[in-house]
């Protein structure tokens, strides 16, 4: 499974570009779209074209983001977590429990594939023809190769402010997720040194 995906995942809840949070899995329109775009990544059988996803599989798959959040918040310690679950965080306990209930909902079958002058390599075969429990499945599957991986040391919560993104380290000293993030931050600091300066720069009142 595409680490990506796991990514992808916890990626759903967004900085909006204007000072808030926005949200891909807010309604069922972003809810069909997110999915349509994805399709060959999740590999669960989604037609590209004309999908439209019903109230009952959003909430499966925000529930199912609230978890692995959760999970990848416990990662990042000691560091803080994404600012958009600071507050509001699942216990570990539970979204352990609720990611691999979301992961044994789809029974598979491991199929081990070697083609001749290739490395081997597993497949997993789908024992279970309702798309809803593929498509959750597939997606918590993700979840757990990616906390269980290589991977996970470099985990990291943005911290650029406003960012609420999970992003992997590419190296040792990066601190945001993206350029735009780390120009965002280098303007708040120089803002926050020249206020602090001006204010010891004023006389006293005294």
């Amino acid at each position: 499974m595409d680490r990506d995906l796991a990514l992808e995942l916890v990626g759903t809840i967004r900085h909006d570009g204007a000072g808030g949070v926005a949200d891909d899995w807010g309604d069922l329109l972003r809810t069909s779209a997110w999915i349509r775009d994805r399709a060959e990544l999740l590999a669960v059988g989604v037609e590209a074209d004309g999908f439209a996803a019903d109230e009952a599989l959003r909430r499966e798959l925000v529930a199912l983001r609230q978890a692995v959040r959760a999970l990848f918040a416990q990662a990042v310690r000691p560091s803080p977590p994404s600012p958009a679950d600071a507050g509001r965080l699942m216990p570990a306990d539970r979204a352990l429990a609720a990611l691999n209930a979301a992961a044994r909902r789809e029974p598979v079958i491991p199929q081990l594939e070697w083609a001749d002058g290739e490395p081997p390599s597993v497949r997993l075969l789908s024992d279970g023809p309702d798309f809803r429990m593929r498509l959750v499945a597939a997606l918590a599957r993700a979840a757990i190769d990616f906390l269980a991986g290589p991977e996970l040391d470099r985990l990291r919560a943005c911290t650029a402010p406003r960012c609420v993104r999970y992003f992997v380290r590419s190296h040792g000293r990066q601190e945001w997720c993206k350029p735009s993030c780390g120009n965002r931050a280098r303007v708040a600091r120089h803002y926050r040194r020249r206020s602090t300066t001006a204010a010891d720069a004023e006389p006293s009142q005294e």
